[in-house]
């Protein structure tokens, strides 16, 4: 490559072996068809691309995003983030059935509360089911 096309594209692309996948890409990209943006003089698609690269005629970052893009296997979808739903407590239950009663802890869950006595008459209640001696 041309040393002076590189000591010229240093200045915009810091890294060496950045500047060598960016122009090599570029490169690519060129012989696929796309046009290029300064004169050829001649000159072989990596100059053309480093040339390109020092006029600033192309800008890195976009290099740079279309690398990126073409060497990923799997794209990203944005997909759309789920709404939250929000717990509905006891107390705010209760001020949907009377619109007037305003609760002062509307964060806070509220469980039923049962004696030990209800519980042990519910439990009595209940019908074990029949057993299978198979």
């Amino acid at each position: 490559m041309a040393r002076v096309t590189v000591e010229d594209c240093v200045d915009k692309v810091e890294n060496r072996f950045e500047l060598v996948l960016l122009s090599g890409h570029r490169a690519r990209m060129i012989s696929s068809g796309s046009s290029i943006t300064v004169d050829r003089d001649n000159d072989k698609n990596p100059v053309v691309a480093l040339r390109e690269i020092a006029d600033e005629t192309v800008s890195p970052g976009d290099l740079k995003e279309d690398l990126i893009h073409s060497l990923q296997k799997y794209v990203e979808v944005d997909e759309p983030e789920t709404e939250e739903v929000q717990l509905i407590t006891a107390d705010e239950a209760a001020t949907t059935e009377y619109e007037g009663v305003a609760s002062e802890n509307k964060n806070e869950v509220v469980f039923d509360q049962m004696s030990e006595e209800e519980l042990l008459r519910g439990l009595e209640s209940l019908v074990p089911p029949d057993r299978n001696d198979d």
